[in-house]
């Protein structure tokens, strides 16, 4: 049984205008071309250390050709990788962490779905712990269609 969602959905417009589209993230995270997996930023709380992202995934995608041909799925690693760009985000804009916040490590990670071209892969991350200038720790889940799709720990350091 998949566990309840790091919070409650029912109250943000999944539909809105993003708060932060993908100019405002770029003047954030380094990532570019094929790596930006980060599309808009729906929702935050930044007392509660919650954040809502998301990533529309589309046909033009650079894994789609090969992984899986005929049968494409959003590879693993690429969720995990943007889950941490949906965390260096948050440390770096609401936080407001400077310098470059780098991958650390993954605890954790079960899929749970496909996700395949045409979906959009919205990310709930929970800040679990923040070391400031030093260690960030966040729960991630991703959904798509309403479904886990996967979930993971994901940190990150200041480099």
């Amino acid at each position: 049984m998949p566990p309840a969602l790091l919070f409650d959905l029912n109250e943000i417009d999944l539909n809105a205008k993003p708060l932060f589209d993908r100019a405002a993230i770029e003047a954030v995270n380094p990532q570019r071309y094929e790596m930006q997996q980060l599309d808009g930023i729906l929702w935050y709380d930044k007392e509660k250390a919650c954040v809502l992202g998301y990533k529309d995934v589309t046909d033009k995608e650079f894994w789609v050709r090969g992984h899986i041909p005929g049968r494409p799925l959003m590879p693993g690693v690429i969720q995990i990788e943007s889950a941490a760009q949906l965390l260096s985000w948050f440390v770096k804009e609401i936080y407001q962490e400077e310098g470059f916040v780098g991958f650390g490590g993954i605890d954790r990670t079960k899929f749970r779905a496909a996700i395949t071209p045409g979906c959009r892969l919205y990310m709930l991350g929970h800040v679990i712990e923040a070391r400031r200038g030093r260690r960030y720790v966040c729960d991630v889940q991703g959904l798509v269609n309403g479904n886990l799709a996967f979930e993971t720990t994901i940190s990150g350091m200041k480099v």
